[in-house]
């Protein structure tokens, strides 16, 4: 048996166990907002960077979580358009932590089968950290496994302005827009908009993420920070998730 045969049969073993372990209504898609990287390092008397790339080795836990528990569609808050007003040094300390997680992930996640995705703009990143986001896309394409958006340099404020230039750069009429539309022209607009949104850290706030797509979604807040949000803490969400009856407006 080769060896990506053998990555494949354990994976699905992995996958029937998670499925076991939930009820039946599992999200499509989840968003999570990854909060408290600064405050688990203070806690532990380490710089703020640290915290970064303890939250980073974090996601390879999240995303093999998320295959198990068939969701189909992760969508992360990585580097929002407010986070350039943090100091110089931890800026460039997150563009370098970005670098390296693709230098050394890319290869393993595009055999795991993960599509990978980039929400946001682009423009105000280095150059050859623009190249590496956009190489990595193009190898993973194809991939259906799970897709991995990953929201770097976004707001959700600055996605509706992006979709409101590219309606009118397009030369739709007015009677034209509606809603269905004007999510065509969001980031995500091929996919489902999230069906649950978790905040790590405990705080209650969106903090600018997926507000369009999110109107309908269930959101969770978890009560750890984001290095320490593991499966277990995923499981919990996706379990009050599924307690909770989805009405978009209407009575049931």
């Amino acid at each position: 048996m080769q060896a990506t045969d053998l990555m494949d049969t354990t994976t699905s073993e992995n996958e029937e166990e998670g499925r076991e372990q939930l009820p039946e209504r599992v999200p499509t898609h989840v968003a999570i907002i990854m909060d408290g990287n600064g405050r688990w390092a203070k806690q532990r008397g380490l710089p703020r960077l640290a915290g970064h790339r303890a939250g980073t080795e974090n996601l390879r836990e999240i995303l093999r979580a998320c295959v198990e528990f068939g969701i189909r569609i992760l969508t992360i808050y990585a580097f929002s358009t407010e986070n350039w007003g943090r100091p110089e040094a931890e800026v460039k300390g997150l563009m370098n932590i970005l670098k390296d997680v693709i230098d050394r992930e890319l290869a393993e996640l595009h055999a795991e089968g993960v599509q990978l995705r980039h929400i946001g703009d682009l423009s105000r990143i280095d150059p050859e950290l623009q190249r590496k986001v956009l190489d990595a896309i193009e190898l993973t394409k194809n991939n259906n496994r799970l897709i991995l958006n990953v929201a770097f340099n976004y707001g959700g404020r600055a996605e509706i302005v992006h979709a409101i230039r590219e309606i009118v750069r397009n030369g739709h009429k007015p009677e034209e827009i509606d809603e269905a539309l004007v999510s065509h022209y969001m980031y995500t607009g091929d996919l489902p908009d999230p069906d649950l949104i978790v905040r790590t850290s405990g705080e209650l706030r969106l903090s600018n993420f997926l507000i369009w797509q999110g109107a309908y979604a269930e959101y969770y807040f978890a009560p750890v920070y984001w290095p320490d949000f593991n499966k277990e803490e995923l499981r919990k969400a996706i379990i009050h998730y599924s307690q909770r009856e989805r009405r978009f407006g209407l009575v049931k």
